[in-house]
């Protein structure tokens, strides 16, 4: 996968990172609080570090599985496996990335996984 993609799609899952975690700040007085005082550049770390139960109960259930999804692409990034299927090894095409760009698995995959889940 060519490098410039790759660093586009870090940049798009820090972007959504911070979106969700501004939305948190907007959105939830106990998550303002948290974050409160903090350097600016650290609101993108905070999502990451376990440093509160309180930010975990202010995080919907959603929106924490998007984090969650966010983090494990941003991880599989240093690891240089982003962009491969979690189940079958396959590259995930960067049109699926583009569009979802913490997908786990390319599309045949995870197609077979909704059906088993129906």
């Amino acid at each position: 996968m060519e490098q410039d993609f790759i660093e586009q799609m870090n940049k798009s899952l820090l972007d959504l990172k911070m979106e969700i975690i501004s939305k948190l700040i907007v959105s939830n007085e106990d998550f303002k609080k948290i974050v409160e005082g903090m350097d600016p550049k650290d609101l993108v770390d905070t999502a990451a570090d376990d440093i509160d139960r309180k930010m975990i109960e202010a995080i919907g259930s959603q929106e924490l599985k998007r984090l969650k999804l966010i983090e494990s692409a941003l991880t599989r990034i240093q690891q240089g496996k982003y962009g491969l299927c979690m189940k079958c090894g396959k590259r995930i095409p960067q049109a699926r990335l583009e569009a979802i760009p913490y997908a786990l698995m390319c599309i045949n995959c995870k197609t077979a996984e909704e059906r088993r889940n129906r």
